[in-house]
Parts: C-alpha cells; structure tokens; sequence
C-alpha cells in the first residue's frame, strides 16, 4: 500500500515552498520592473492551485510528482473564456486542447500541468469538475476540452505507476489562490530536473507601459530540460563553471536535451488572439537567455492567455485591441519574466531523491552567487546575500 503524505505534513511542505528563496533574494540582477508579487497572480483574477505527492510505496518505488492548475479569471473560468493562443517552440510533448484554442481563439477553463503519463487523469478529472462545478452553456450543455500540458519527471517519479489520481487534480483546483504562488519543488513540478539541477514551478512578473497605460505581464514555468553546458543565468555561463553533480553522465542515453518546459503566459493587455500568438512566441527568447537550443526532444510548448477582453461566446461582443506598434514592452515583458520564472524555478527547488535512488541537486546558492560576483552581475553586496 502507498504510504502518502499526511495533509498537516503536505501543507507544511506547501508552505515551506511558498517561503523559498527566490533569485532576487540572492542578488541576482533581472530587466524590468516586477509586479507587487512578482508572479502570475499580479494579473488581476489570475489564481494557482498545486497537489504535490512526495512519499514512498511499500515496494520500493518514489512518488514525486503532483498536478498544478492555472485559472485565468479564479473559479469565473468555468463559464467565462479569455482570449488566448499556443505556441509550439519544440513540438515533443503534450498540451491537450490546443488545436480548439487555435481555432476559436479562446481558453474555456483552466490550464493544467502534471507529469507525461498522467495527463489523461487530468484532463477527465478536469471535465469531471467542471460538470460538478459549473451549469450548462448556452447550447444547454456542459461542454469542455481541458488544456493539459506536461513534463516527463520520470528520473526521480516512477511515473508508471501512475500515482497522480482524479482527486489529486481536483484538489489543485478546489485550492487554486491568488496572491504568493509556491515554487520549485511543488505541483506539476514536484520531480522536475532543468539544466541538470532540481527545477520545477517558477513564475514571474512585470510592469509595462503601453499609450501611457500600465499592463501587466506573468510568467509561470515547469521547467524541465537542459543541460548543465549551456545554462546561462542574468547573461553568465554559469553552467561552464558548476560543473558538480551532473545528473547524467556522457554516455547516458538521456545526455542529450531531452526534457521540457511549459510556459503559461498571462496579461491584461486588451489584446485579441492573433497578438497573444506573438506574446507567446517571445517566451522562446526568455528561454533562449537560459541556454536552452530546444533541443530534438524537448517539449517546448506556451500558452498565452489575456484578461483584458471579454470573450463571450454569443452574441455581439465590443473588445479593444492595443495597436501592434505598441506592443514591443510587452514583449520586453514576457521574455524578461519568462527568464526569471525559470531562474526562480531553480533557486527555490530543494535536493531531491527519487526513483532507484536517482538523486538530483538544487543550484548551489553560495556557488552561483561568487560566479555571479566574478562577472559583475550581482545587485547586492556579497555580504547581504
């Protein structure tokens, strides 16, 4: 029998996660003005919800994983859409949903995330907890097509044992919050590796300007790919100097970039499907600034959704759109947040063993910080960490 975690001690590493350190707690220096949070939910409606499972089964096997979902207007999301678009940087990976999203211009519900093999448990219980939740539309029905994305945690989860159950994504939802969200090792993110550290959920926000109106942009990430060479962090290649504890070794048939990452990106820019596609494409540059050459196995894939507009389904529906020769700090916006999102993403995850004992490091602090200092790239005095 699985011996899972009991709830006082899940939300004790819950609020453990909520607490983590951050990247700018350690200096580190980021373009662009952050929200008040500094997280997706600084876009006002925007609410976070994580299961997370870390226990062991009687028969030896390491559960690490859990399921995050992403409401863009709180629990309104059951029956009212935003505008939104995908983008497939790299296309080795799953985002159920995505091809109505491309057609109709809308998100109608939330967006989940959750480990590789379990994203069809996510995407019925989703279902299942709108037709509880929520009446019927205008056509008279209950209608869904859940956006499930994913990322393969399987070096730390045993991920065939398929631990992630209904009540796990419906618990995600039920809890989905606005205010501080909980990183790194938590959610869909709980058994997550990027650039050969312990990764998992990040996020990240900022402030910009466009017609002299102020619009916010956030990130959140489940960041999971990479190799150790290429990571970059605020312009630095720090991966060519930590070069300890490496998960994979040369020959390991999984050396190559063989991971993913999924990027939600959230506004409230007045901005109509076609400018959402843009917005998320720019999540690739903040990828790019991490070293990530999205490589032939990776699952690259974003979402873009705004709350600027109302995207009712009948009727006549008047919406505003920023011109397109405004929109370039909102672009700013999204790759600066994207990159910090995945650096958060880095510095709150904690060590982690997993399934056979495979063992996976978090970013050392004090080693990254002296890195950081050699080129310059610090905001505060190496005293003041």
């Amino acid at each position: 029998m699985t011996r899972r975690l009991t709830i006082s001690v899940l939300l004790l590493i819950i609020s453990l996660s909520v607490h983590a350190q951050r990247a700018r707690d350690l200096g580190i220096e980021f373009e662009g003005v952050p929200g008040p949070l500094n997280a997706i939910t600084d876009v006002a409606g925007v609410t976070v919800g994580h299961t997370t499972l870390i226990s062991d089964t009687a028969d030896g096997h390491a559960i690490r994983t859990g399921v995050t979902a992403i409401l863009p207007r709180g629990k309104v999301s059951l029956m009212e859409p935003v505008m939104a678009a995908t983008f497939a940087l790299n296309g080795n990976g799953e985002m159920t949903g995505s091809a109505w999203v491309e057609e109709s211009g809308l998100l109608e519900g939330p967006v989940m995330l959750t480990n590789t093999h379990s994203v069809g448990i996510v995407r019925d219980a989703t279902i299942a907890w709108r037709i509880r939740a929520a009446g019927p539309d205008a056509s008279g029905y209950t209608w869904s097509l859940p956006l499930v994305a994913e990322t393969w945690d399987g070096h730390l989860n045993d991920i065939n044992g398929f631990h992630v159950k209904a009540k796990d994504a419906e618990a995600a939802l039920e809890n989905a919050a606005g205010g501080v969200v909980a990183e790194g090792n938590v959610g869909g993110g709980t058994g997550m590796v990027c650039h050969e550290y312990k990764c998992g959920i990040g996020t990240a926000s900022r402030v910009a300007s466009a017609l002299g109106q102020a619009y916010t942009v956030g990130v959140l990430v489940q960041a999971n790919y990479g190799r150790r060479d290429g990571l970059m962090i605020s312009g630095v290649p720090v991966g060519r100097h930590l070069r300890e504890h490496r998960v994979y070794t040369e020959d390991d048939p999984q050396a190559n970039e063989t991971g993913s990452i999924i990027i939600v990106v959230a506004t409230d820019a007045p901005l109509l499907p076609h400018q959402l596609k843009r917005m998320a494409k720019r999540a690739s540059l903040g990828l790019a600034r991490m070293g990530s050459i999205a490589g032939n196995g990776s699952g690259d894939i974003f979402v873009a959704f705004g709350t600027g507009n109302p995207a009712g389904q009948t009727g006549l529906t008047q919406v505003q759109m920023l011109g397109n020769e405004h929109m370039d700090p909102l672009f700013g916006a999204v790759v600066q947040a994207t990159e910090e999102a995945i650096v958060n993403a880095m510095i709150a995850a904690r060590d982690m063993t997993g399934e056979g004992g495979h063992y996976a490091r978090a970013i050392p602090h004090e080693q990254l910080r002296q890195w950081l200092k050699h080129y310059q790239r610090l905001t505060t005095d190496e005293t003041n960490p």
